[in-house]
């Protein structure tokens, strides 16, 4: 069973939103003159390949150390945008069609084919009546995208965010390599971090196809 890694590599050039600190390292001790190597590392949470939990977005809401695990095991299914926006209800059923009926408790990913040009824009995103129908109709536990947002870089309102995390769901961003994995099929490993209080941070997120 072929592994997929769906993370980015993390440096300090790594594209992020716009007013955030960048990634940082510092090196504490190294092997030659202390015997050991240890970095210090400084980063907002919401950076690289990383996840958004509801905290993120609503008063009160669930912090990242709270996430029902068996939330962070998953289908996977990929639905391709590539020539087009925002994914819609209509991208939702034309995968349908193709692939079949949406698993329960599924995370559902965007492939853009913007992860090489992350930070654009002009970047796509999920509308908000997607993300309502997957939550209401289709019962997943989180979407995903290889941009920098799950909303359209456009957006004013983060409607796609508050339509997600409000629903007590979770948002991956920044993925990388979706276009390596099958529309369905493949199974989703999230390893999110769990630092008291969190509202996200980065995380390595594979793929089993």
């Amino acid at each position: 069973m072929p592994i997929i890694d769906l993370t980015h590599t993390l440096h300090p050039g790594f594209p992020r939103w716009p007013g955030d600190e960048p990634f940082r390292m510092v090196a504490v001790e190294r092997v030659a003159a202390d015997g050991f190597a240890i970095n210090e590392l400084r980063y907002w949470e919401h950076v690289g390949t990383h996840i958004d939990a509801p905290a993120h977005k609503v008063d009160g809401g669930v912090t990242v150390e709270l996430l029902d695990v068996d939330d962070l095991v998953a289908p996977l299914v990929v639905i391709d945008i590539r020539t087009r926006a925002a994914l819609t209800v209509d991208d939702i059923a034309a995968w349908e069609q193709v692939n079949g009926r949406i698993p329960e408790r599924a995370f559902v990913a965007m492939l853009s084919g913007s992860e090489q040009r992350l930070g654009e824009p002009d970047a796509p995103g999920f509308d908000r009546g997607a993300v309502q129908f997957l939550v209401g109709e289709r019962n997943i536990v989180g979407i995903g995208v290889d941009t920098l947002s799950v909303d359209p870089a456009a957006s004013t309102d983060y409607a796609a965010h508050t339509a997600l995390l409000e629903a007590g769901r979770y948002g991956v961003e920044a993925l990388a390599n979706l276009g390596a994995v099958p529309p369905a099929g493949a199974t989703v490993f999230v390893g999110a971090p769990k630092h008291r209080g969190g509202s996200g941070g980065p995380c390595r997120v594979l793929a089993i196809v």
